[in-house]
């Protein structure tokens, strides 16, 4: 009697989440200097760089931007070439 042996392959795929870019509030910044650094890396207009510095500010932290890691890491690196205080996050 032959055994047969039977191969199931099942093919996942899963999304990855996107991650938050943090910055975090420093003693050394200006509030202008962080305004115009996130002008800067992410073209935002004045009043939404504005708002995001001021949350920093008050927060002492804000989530500038959320997407897929790839671009959070580079962008990531360009804010810390600044010397914004940054880190990356899964949201909760």
């Amino acid at each position: 009697m032959a055994t047969e042996t039977l191969t199931e392959t099942r093919e996942s795929v899963s999304l990855d989440v996107p991650w938050n870019i943090v910055v975090h509030d420093d003693p050394v910044n200006l509030m202008d200097y962080v305004t115009w650094v996130l002008r800067k890396v992410f073209h935002y207009d004045h009043g939404l760089a504005h708002r995001l510095m001021m949350e920093v500010h008050t927060a002492k932290r804000s989530v500038v931007w959320t997407g897929e890691r790839e671009k959070a890491e580079l962008y990531a690196s360009q804010l810390q070439g600044f010397q914004l205080t940054t880190s990356l996050e899964k949201p909760a």
